[in-house]
C-alpha cells in the first residue's frame, strides 16, 4: 500500500490546479485518473482552443443554490490570477467578444502549463487507473486501483460530472458523496442544444449551419433570464451560445422567446414596418438586411406576411412586430450528455465550506470544480471556476 498527503480524484482542470498548489505547500501529492490522459476536457473544449477563463468574472455568472458560495474562492483567485499564470509561461492568448480569453494556439499548450506546474511542485500521477473500492478507515482514505491500494488522510473529489461521456465521464463523485451522506442537488445536462420535434425540426434542419443573433429569453421561478449572443440551426433543433446559455434555465414543457431582431424593440420594429408602408419597399428585402435569406424564406412561409405592406392595416402590423420580436418556441427536449458542456446541480454546496472545500461532516474529504452544484454560463466561467476552487482547496489542504 503506497502512503500520500492527499490523493486528488481526477486529472482534470480542478484536479490539476488543486494538486500543484497543495504540492507547493510541501504536501505529498498523488493524482489518479481512469482516463489514459490528464485534461481530456480542456483538450477538446472551444474548439479546441480552449476559452480558458473570462475578463469580467462576477457571481451572477453562476447557478447555484445557494448563490453566495461562489464569492469567498472567486475573490481570492480571480481571473487576473490565472491570466498572470498562463502568461509566466508564454501562453499565446486571444480576447474574443465579452471578455473571453482562448489559447490562440491550441489547448495542449494550456494543459502543457497545468503538468508543467505539477511537475515543478513534485505531483505524482497514476493514470489509465480506475477506483474500485473506497473506504475511510482510521483517519485514513483508503483507495483500491487496478495497480493497488492507495492511502491518505485526505481526499479531494475532482471527477467532473455527466457530460462528456465520450470522455469517459461519469458520476463517481456523485457516489462517493452519497457514501459519505451528503446531499445531492438533482442533476441535468447543461449548456446543451435544445431539439425539436415536427415541423419545426423539419424547418431546422433544411437551415442547418446557418448562425444568427437573436435575444432569447427563459423564465425560472419568476425570474426572467436573457442572453443576445448568436443562435445556430441544426439537424435537430437550436443550437449556439444563446440557446445554451437558456438551456441552464429551460425546463421541460416550458416555452423560449426569441427576439429575431435582438438590437431593437417591439416598438422601433413597428416604427420601422409603418416607415416600410409608405416606402413602398418589400419585407423580405427589409428582413434580409437582418438576416440570412434562407431563414427570411422559411419564416416568411411558416409565418405568412404581406410582403408589400402599403395595404396592411396598422394593427396588423403591431402583429407582425409583435411576432418578430416575441417569438415562442416549445423545444421538445434538450441534446442530452453527450452534448452537454456542463452538468448542472450535483454535489449540495450546503454540504461543503467555501473556504476550504472540505465537507462539513466528512473530515479529510473535499469536493471541487464540475461535481459541486456550481454551474456557471458559457465564456470560460466553468474554468474559472475550476482554478479557483482548486486553488482555495489546494491552499487549505
Amino acid at each position: 500500500m503506497s502512503q500520500w498527503d492527499v490523493i486528488v480524484l481526477g486529472a482534470g482542470a480542478s484536479g490539476l490546479m488543486c494538486s500543484a498548489t497543495a504540492a507547493y505547500q510541501g504536501q505529498k501529492v498523488l493524482v489518479v485518473d481512469h482516463a489514459p490522459k490528464a485534461a481530456a476536457k480542456i483538450r477538446i473544449s472551444g474548439g479546441g482552443k480552449c476559452n480558458f477563463t473570462n475578463l469580467h468574472v462576477s457571481p451572477n455568472n453562476f447557478i447555484c443554490q445557494n448563490p453566495h458560495f461562489v464569492k469567498s474562492a472567486l475573490s481570492r483567485y480571480p481571473s487576473s490570477a490565472f491570466v498572470e499564470l498562463v502568461e509566466r509561461h508564454g501562453l499565446v492568448y486571444e480576447e474574443r467578444e465579452q471578455g473571453k480569453l482562448f489559447c490562440a494556439e491550441r489547448a495542449s499548450d494550456l494543459i502543457q502549463i497545468l503538468r508543467t506546474e505539477c511537475d515543478w511542485a513534485g505531483v505524482e500521477f497514476q493514470l489509465n487507473s480506475s477506483i474500485d473500492t473506497l473506504r475511510f478507515e482510521k483517519g485514513f482514505y483508503v483507495v483500491q486501483t487496478a495497480q493497488g491500494l492507495l492511502k491518505a488522510p485526505k481526499l479531494v473529489v475532482a471527477t467532473g460530472a455527466l457530460s462528456f461521456p465520450k470522455l469517459k465521464a461519469t458520476g463517481i463523485g456523485f457516489e462517493i458523496a452519497k457514501q459519505f451522506g451528503l446531499n445531492l442537488i438533482a442533476t441535468s445536462p447543461g449548456l446543451v442544444p435544445l431539439n425539436f420535434e415536427g415541423k419545426w425540426q423539419n424547418r431546422f434542419s433544411a437551415l442547418s449551419g446557418l448562425s444568427m443573433e437573436v435575444k432569447v429569453c427563459v423564465s425560472q421561478q419568476g425570474h426572467e433570464h436573457s442572453f443576445q449572443e448568436a443562435m445556430l440551426f441544426t439537424h435537430k433543433g437550436l443550437s449556439g451560445p444563446a440557446i445554451l446559455q437558456a438551456s441552464n434555465y429551460w425546463q421541460l414543457g416550458q416555452g423560449i422567446t426569441l427576439n429575431l431582431l435582438p438590437s431593437r424593440t417591439e416598438s422601433s420594429v413597428l416604427a420601422s414596418l409603418l416607415e416600410l408602408k409608405s416606402s413602398g419597399k418589400t419585407l423580405p428585402k427589409w428582413l434580409n438586411q437582418f438576416w440570412p435569406k434562407r431563414f427570411t424564406q422559411v419564416w416568411l412561409e411558416a409565418f405568412p406576411m404581406e410582403t408589400v405592406l402599403s395595404n396592411v392595416p396598422n394593427e396588423q402590423l403591431e402583429q407582425y412586430a409583435f411576432q418578430l420580436t416575441h417569438w415562442v418556441l416549445y423545444p421538445s427536449k434538450t441534446g442530452g450528455y453527450d452534448k452537454a458542456e456542463v452538468t448542472l446541480g450535483g454535489v449540495d454546496t450546503d454540504e461543503v465550506s467555501s473556504k476550504t472545500f472540505e465537507a462539513k461532516k466528512q473530515p479529510g474529504l473535499y469536493f471541487i470544480g464540475e461535481v459541486l452544484d456550481v454551474t456557471g454560463h458559457l465564456g470560460g466561467f466553468n474554468f474559472q471556476w475550476a482554478w479557483a476552487s482548486g486553488v482555495a482547496c489546494g491552499l487549505a489542504l
